[in-house]
């Protein structure tokens, strides 16, 4: 996110976003829904139409888990679509990855649906993160995350940092699939 500060900032279009009382407020329209009515749907969104951030604001959380929202804006001109889970893994200050990759589950029983963006429009993903404490005897800092959008092989970097397993048998990270809209820290879940 451009322009962060610990209020708000910018997300990936320069629109203005404030974080007021834990509710994240995007000031401009933000045009998703979920595919469902007829007609043919438009085509996959592409990595170099697609930018990836984290949603601004303190995480929601659970006994072991802090939740955050991948935020997915189509910057192309037309709308596009995305269905099922980004991938996702930690990396570190060499760029290589720590830990195993995020497994893929429903968080807050959502389930994979494809979703359409209209350009300038925003989907997210709940990326679920656990206390690596509680999961390995050693783990290391990383420096971010690496984003790959559903069926995209170019990753995006996200930079964010927390506590992983070095094991590379061991993830702390879960991602649940794109859903419609931008994704509130705290209230998605």
């Amino acid at each position: 996110m451009r322009g962060r500060s610990r209020f708000g900032g910018r997300d990936a279009f320069g629109n203005r976003v404030l974080l007021a009382g834990g509710a994240l407020i995007v000031l401009a329209a933000s045009s998703v829904f979920a595919a469902g009515s007829a007609g043919a749907s438009p085509p996959a969104c592409t990595s170099q139409a697609t930018a990836i951030w984290l949603g601004d604001g303190e995480g929601g959380g659970t006994a072991g888990h802090i939740y955050y929202p991948i935020e997915l804006s189509n910057t192309g001109r037309t709308s596009c679509t995305l269905y099922g889970y980004p991938g996702v893994s930690a990396w570190g200050t060499g760029g290589g990855q720590i830990g195993a990759p995020a497994t893929r589950g429903s968080i807050a029983g959502a389930k994979p649906t494809r979703v359409t963006i209209a350009p300038r429009g925003t989907a997210h993903a709940i990326i679920a993160i656990a206390d690596a404490g509680a999961l390995c005897s050693k783990f290391v800092t990383t420096v971010g995350l690496k984003v790959y959008a559903p069926g995209e092989t170019q990753a995006h970097n996200v930079e964010f940092g927390f506590d992983a397993c070095a094991s590379s048998k061991i993830s702390v990270l879960t991602i649940g699939p794109v859903e419609p809209g931008v994704g509130i820290p705290g209230y998605s879940t």
